[in-house]
């Protein structure tokens, strides 16, 4: 958790109160303030938003040819009609976003600039007391809700996650990490080594092929990577016919979680066979340019790292074409010049890109307190991975994994929309999730299993994640063809959730 508030900065003594303070204005902080707005009109809420303007993700990375890694169907609001390419770049996503503000005229509740430093809940008063920096006016400021809903998203903005390379003091060229990316950065002509062969990687290369002198993707153990053109037929099919958008979405959105589903259970069931569906996706782009073994193979099975979607197989073309090489090796040290690679090949370089993922942020790095203890997250036990035991009136959303993030935001802003008209109904101003006698008994088991799904970013931070156990509530089973069967049906009244 985050550092408390500097106590030498001004403070604020006027206290704002709202029934509902939602932290983050990206995605899932828009997605719940509609589902708000919708469903529980009697509230008042805020957003809370730590940077000048909304869209998270999309607003905050700079890097050449950020797009999305999910379609925008599923992706984009089950509210809000998606019209175009499958895959955006982030300037049509916040394009997206601002018209789903307008629309809904939701932006009169955003808060820019206040980046939440302690939040402090008392059972006496049920309410949340959040510090707050106006990061524009340098000044703290003082909020109180009865509910907390955290939408900041699950990495850390401020910094990726960088490794401790050897000799990296030593290089005479940039390091870049894609999430601070130097908006001055001339690559024009560069010879460039991108690290790493995730989503971003695969980004990356395609869009500074055509400028550097040549860029080669330095990857330690290959990727699953989907190719395929950027277009969904079923929806060029459905706007012939001029079906109104709304159907569009819908059933588009609709066919592409079908597919996703099978995808899935391909991986499990007959994983090798999906293993050389995907590995001859890539080699129908790559042709003879590079042979796919060992570059194109991973030794995992399919869907226990996301699988990152080329579109068009641009980064394979890069690759055929001479603009982009790969290198499956792994770094003994950085040298004046470039990298030096165990096989004791040196990779000259003018530029640096570590593509190498982003550190974890549990809760936003917020300073949490319930009723005067320190919150450990770690210790407690995962309800539905939307509420957690312990800590009384506050959801967060965790999106998925392998489908679309928004999808389980959906979910979460219906059930948070319903928590909340059926405390209203009791008389309740507080709930919390709390094991029944017998829960008590129950394994602990990480938030995700490694097993099921294994990226780094993930491992590296289990350790600051609640547990989940063998049975609901208390399960997260990263599926959202069950989660959108039990959390639709849960029962608010099963003894798990203590009203008071």
């Amino acid at each position: 958790m985050d550092a408390a508030v500097d106590s030498n900065r001004e403070i604020d003594g006027k206290t704002q109160y709202f029934d509902v303070l939602i932290i983050g204005a990206g995605i899932s902080g828009i997605d719940a303030a509609y589902h708000l707005q919708k469903y529980c009109p009697e509230k008042n809420f805020a957003l809370l938003e730590t940077q000048e303007t909304f869209g998270g993700t999309w607003a905050i990375h700079k890097y050449p040819g950020i797009r999305s890694d999910s379609d925008l169907f599923t992706f984009g609001f089950k509210w809000k009609p998606w019209t175009d390419k499958p895959i955006a770049t982030a300037d049509k996503i916040l394009r997206y976003l601002d018209e789903s503000l307008d629309e809904n005229d939701l932006r009169r509740h955003i808060r820019f600039n206040h980046e939440v430093k302690t939040a402090r809940w008392s059972s006496e008063e049920a309410r949340w007391s959040l510090e707050v920096l106006d990061k524009k006016n340098d000044v703290i400021r003082k909020y109180e809700c009865n509910f907390l809903w955290m939408c900041q998203g699950y990495y850390r903005h401020s910094e990726g996650y960088m490794p401790d390379y050897p000799g990296r003091e030593n290089f005479k060229g940039a390091v870049v990490h894609p999430q601070t990316w130097p908006e001055d950065l001339d690559y024009k002509g560069k010879q460039v080594i991108v690290i790493g062969s995730g989503a971003t990687a695969a980004t990356l290369i395609p869009a500074m092929a055509e400028e550097a002198g040549h860029i080669t993707m330095l990857q330690r153990s290959p990727t699953f990577f989907s190719a395929r053109a950027n277009r969904e037929e079923i929806a060029e099919t459905l706007r012939a016919l001029e079906v109104p958008d709304e159907w569009v979405h819908e059933i588009t959105r609709r066919k592409i979680l079908f597919d996703q589903k099978e995808i899935t259970r391909r991986s499990f069931t007959e994983p090798e066979k999906l293993r050389e569906e995907l590995i001859e996706g890539a080699k129908s782009y790559l042709g003879d340019s590079v042979p796919v073994d060992p570059h194109f193979t991973p030794s995992y099975r399919p869907w226990r790292q996301r699988i990152a979607f080329v579109p068009d197989g641009d980064l394979f073309q890069a690759i055929r074409g001479g603009k982009a090489s790969v290198v499956t090796d792994h770094i003994d040290h950085f040298t004046e010049n470039g990298i030096l690679l165990k096989s004791g090949k040196e990779l000259k370089a003018d530029i640096i890109i570590s593509a190498t993922g982003f550190n974890m942020s549990v809760l936003g790095d917020i300073d949490f307190t319930i009723d005067g203890k320190p919150l450990k997250f770690g210790d407690c036990w995962s309800h539905r991975a939307i509420m957690f035991s312990g800590i009384p009136n506050m959801a967060w959303v965790f999106g998925y994994l392998r489908t679309s993030w928004t999808m389980r935001s959906d979910l979460v802003a219906e059930f948070v929309c319903r928590l909340l008209k059926h405390m209203a109904e009791k008389g309740a101003r507080m709930v919390v999730p709390e094991l029944r006698e017998e829960d008590r008994d129950m394994p602990e088991k990480p938030f995700v299993d490694p097993e099921n799904f294994n990226a780094g970013y993930l491992i590296r931070a289990l350790k600051l994640m609640p547990k989940q156990g063998d049975r609901d509530p208390w399960l997260h089973t990263q599926d959202y063809y069950s989660d959108k069967e039990t959390i639709a049906a849960a029962d608010l009244d099963d003894g798990t959730l203590i009203y008071k």
